[in-house]
């Protein structure tokens, strides 16, 4: 597979000047031949990727480009010794050898100089360096959401997609499922009038991905995982059980709650239908709710209320009863409910309706991975590009600085800038620890 004009591996290594320790040895290219590949599609036609992060995500994205006869998975990179271990083992039995490279350097990943796209799933305070660091090395990418840990890398890392030419997919896999396509397909052919009101329910709490709750005791970092860069760019914190591997996400220092990792699904939904996915809204406001002891630090319980120009409001929230799970639109003539397996409408026949051929058509996709490789050959935009990831994002962002300061947020979505309200206006962006920078 071609790729265009990916940097040079010493000029990349040298412009990306990050202190990462103990990488392990990484033959710089890995040939299909040396991984014993044979199938349908022809070496020279294969798209050559790689992974970064094994903890929770991106197992199953990886086993999902695996089926993938097009794909060449060559190599794996994670922090933890044993994430790598157990990656690189799904690869190597995939195709019966031991051909799949590790590291625990990005940046030896990205010079590499034989990948063609990589498939990103970290804690989202790590999402932006890593993603605008694969676009600089000419690398097409699958990350997952919410696109960045702060509305300003978001909007940094859509200008570097476009500046390096780069097709982006963000794991907002919900655009790719027919309920949700229909769903949104039905509103924006007016099946309902016009749209007075969205809700979007959200979860709330805290769940135990890794079952560490309570494991919160000060220890030394396991000796497998590089503690100081997992942090990276993050204000430095002691090491304890409770802190990484899937349960960061409760912690506003690497994550942003519920909120945020599911802006990037039904509030996603909500602006497909709405048409809303290169715009934002002008007002924002929230309340929320916090834990009162322990290290995380993230909304339990929230409500945020989201004005758009044309004066409809888009309500999120989690812990409300009232606000059923999904993503709801309610019209003048019904409303249209979708969440994951469900796809509810009043009336009740509307459910049944056929989009004729002179109607509103929205982009299809029945693969959320194929669609991204088909892209990658294409140079088409897929289904969640990077632009559409970052407008729903910043509603969760919006919402976020709107419950921390307790004030209303105006937002001007063509500018992206907060006005008349300094105090917010600095939470668009997060400083970061020394050494570590955002790429440009």
């Amino acid at each position: 597979m071609k790729k265009r004009s990916p940097m040079r591996r010493r000029e990349f290594l040298k412009k990306v000047p990050l202190a990462l320790a103990g990488a392990a040895a990484f033959p710089s290219i890995v040939r299909g031949s040396a991984l014993g590949l044979n199938g349908a599609v022809p070496p020279s036609d294969r798209i050559v990727m790689a992974g970064i992060g094994f903890g929770m995500q991106g197992p199953s994205n990886m086993q999902a480009f695996l089926e993938k006869d097009e794909v060449q998975w060559v190599a794996v990179c994670d922090l933890d010794d044993k994430h790598l271990a157990q990656a690189q083992g799904i690869v190597n039995r995939k195709y019966g050898n031991t051909g799949c490279a590790t590291t625990k350097d990005f940046r030896k990943l990205f010079a590499r100089g034989d990948l063609d796209a990589v498939s990103i799933a970290v804690p989202d305070h790590w999402h932006a360096i890593l993603a605008i660091s694969a676009a600089r090395a000419g690398l097409d990418i699958y990350g997952e959401k919410p696109l960045t840990h702060s509305l300003r890398e978001g909007r940094a890392l859509c200008d570097a997609v476009k500046r390096y030419g780069r097709v982006w997919q963000t794991g907002s896999w919900q655009r790719s499922v027919d309920n949700f396509y229909r769903a949104c397909e039905l509103v924006r052919n007016g099946r309902i009038g016009r749209i007075r009101r969205v809700e979007v329910g959200l979860p709330a709490g805290h769940y135990d991905f890794a079952r560490t709750f309570g494991l919160e005791k000060i220890t030394p970092p396991p000796a497998e995982l590089d503690y100081e860069t997992w942090l990276g760019p993050a204000p430095y914190s002691p090491y304890c059980t409770a802190r990484v591997h899937m349960n960061w996400r409760w912690n506003m220092d690497y994550g942003g709650g519920q909120l945020m990792d599911w802006i990037g699904h039904h509030l996603d939904i909500a602006h497909w239908g709405m048409g809303y996915d290169y715009t934002g809204p002008v007002e924002v406001w929230g309340k929320g709710e916090w834990p009162t002891t322990g290290i995380y630090n993230s909304a339990t319980r929230y409500w945020v209320e989201a004005r758009y120009a044309d004066g409809t409001p888009i309500v999120l929230a989690g812990g409300y009863p009232e606000i059923q799970g999904g993503t709801k639109w309610i019209g003048e003539y019904g409303w249209i409910w979708v969440d994951r397996g469900g796809f509810e409408t009043q009336p009740a026949n509307l459910v049944n309706e056929i989009i004729g051929p002179n109607e509103i058509k929205l982009y299809h996709s029945r693969d959320h991975y194929q669609n991204f490789l088909d892209c990658v050959k294409s140079r088409a935009l897929t289904i969640t590009p990077c632009e559409v990831a970052h407008r729903s994002a910043s509603v969760g962002h919006l919402g976020v600085i709107a419950i921390e300061t307790g004030h209303k947020i105006k937002w001007d979505p063509g500018t992206e800038t907060i006005i008349g309200d300094p105090e917010a206006e600095r939470l668009l962006s997060r400083s970061y620890r020394k050494p570590w920078v955002l790429p440009s």
